[in-house]
């Protein structure tokens, strides 16, 4: 039907043609993340195929967005004039959902052909049976999904790792660590970025694990396989041996912070430092956020749907994501299955309709251009220092307005004096209706 980089090459295609440059990182200086939704639709031929042939489809990039950005608690307001998360993934899904709602709209009023068909229930739809829509964020989702193993000997940013090393560290397990072809390296083992990784434990967007981002300025960091939740006991009688005979040195870190009346992370050196599979809050400079990791949202999706409450109004059953896939980053197959779906597993009491998704996770090879890694191995050295891109940009297979770009929460080129007269306005509209 289609493959992890068959999604990965349509997404980065539509960000080079179809989005503007007004809001796209400043080349050799900026960098930023992206996240889509793609439709996935049998071609209207297929059955008159015959049954033994594969599956042939139509893959449409329906929803996109980027970003790094997520406000901190004390920005935040009342009136809801401004966006808090920023981050690539919240973005792609908030564009989605405006994609559902003009194709609800489209069935509603019969004008054009639309996703949804009438449900079994009067005056509700259903999504039309043959389609499923795919997430890919070219980075692992901030969060639980990304503090993974760091092995001795590696000369790329992550070696996958087995299952029961991923759910219990301190066992050893059968397995083997080494990816095939060097699937997820990041950059030449040669380059400089490569060999300053192997000296100090970064984040998987290749930052050091002693900086403090808030944001998504670590990018969506990569995947959870750390020993975390070893005890001091444990660490004291476990050799630190992964399975296959490599040493696990270090994780990757994830700067999303676990919220408050979780238990910490334990902040011992090395494979010790985090906890997995807690709950987190994307960190901020100085001023913490109120914001769920995009590891912690896409889980959240995972079991609730991608539509929202408002549309689920309207709706039979949720809207729910068939596979996600990752681009080329440090990852974990693990990992991402823990943080999405396995954590969730105990959730129960749902309404009719709702569950937890066995989601399909899969990684592409291919890296976007404007990642922090590709951006900083093209970049000379005397150009100064990489920042993350300050502007947020979404785009919805929408007929009307598709395209939005926001700074700092507000539409970008937003003043001062323009904030006051939208406070002013919304503040007069919400004293009519009350």
């Amino acid at each position: 039907m289609w493959t992890a980089d068959e999604i990965a090459r349509l997404c980065y295609e539509h960000y080079g043609s179809r989005l503007p440059k007004q809001g796209k990182p400043e080349p050799n200086r900026e960098w930023t993340l992206l996240a889509a939704v793609v439709k996935i639709q049998p071609t209207a031929d297929q059955a008159c195929d015959r049954p033994d042939r594969p599956v042939q489809v139509t893959k449409e990039v329906v929803s996109m967005g980027t970003g790094t950005k997520c406000i901190g608690q004390s920005k935040m307001r009342k009136s809801g004039d401004i966006l808090n998360d920023s981050h690539a993934e919240v973005i792609a899904r908030r564009s989605f959902q405006r994609y559902l709602l003009h194709q609800l709209h489209l069935a509603a009023t019969l004008k054009e052909e639309s996703i949804f068909v009438p449900g079994t229930q009067r005056g509700l739809w259903k999504l039309r049976p043959d389609l499923l829509f795919v997430f890919f964020s070219s980075h692992t989702p901030c969060g639980d999904a990304s503090i993974i193993p760091m092995l001795e000997f590696e000369d790329q940013p992550c070696c996958p790792v087995s299952r029961d090393w991923a759910n219990n560290p301190s066992v050893e397990a059968s397995g083997n660590l080494e990816a095939p072809e060097d699937k997820r390296k990041c950059e030449d083992s040669d380059s400089p970025v490569t060999k300053k990784m192997r000296l100090e434990p970064r984040t998987p967007d290749g930052m050091a694990h002693h900086q403090s981002f808030g944001n998504q300025e670590s990018g969506p960091n990569s995947p959870d396989v750390s020993s975390s939740n070893l005890t001091a006991e444990e660490l004291a009688t476990v050799t630190g041996m992964a399975p296959g005979g490599a040493k696990v040195v270090d994780v990757y870190r994830t700067g999303a912070k676990c919220v408050p009346g979780e238990a910490g992370d334990s902040g011992k050196p090395g494979a010790a430092y985090h906890r997995v599979g807690l709950l987190r809050v994307k960190p901020g400079r100085g001023d913490r956020t109120c914001s769920m990791s995009c590891s912690d949202k896409l889980a959240r999706w995972n079991v609730l749907g991608c539509q929202g409450a408002l549309l689920m109004h309207f709706l039979e059953e949720p809207i729910y994501l068939s596979a996600v896939v990752i681009g080329k980053c440090p990852y974990s197959q693990e990992a991402m299955q823990r943080a999405l779906i396995g954590r969730c597993q105990n959730v129960s009491a749902l309404p009719e309709g709702f569950g937890v998704q066995e989601v399909k996770l899969q990684q592409s090879d291919l890296l976007f251009e404007q990642s922090r890694c590709a951006v900083e191995a093209k970049k000379a050295e005397n150009q100064g220092r990489l920042v993350p891109c300050g502007a947020a940009i979404g785009w919805s297979a929408v007929p009307e307005q598709p395209l939005d770009v926001t700074a700092n929460g507000f539409p970008q080129g937003t003043t001062k004096k323009g904030i006051g007269r939208l406070q002013a306005s919304i503040s007069s509209l919400s004293g009519e209706t009350s």
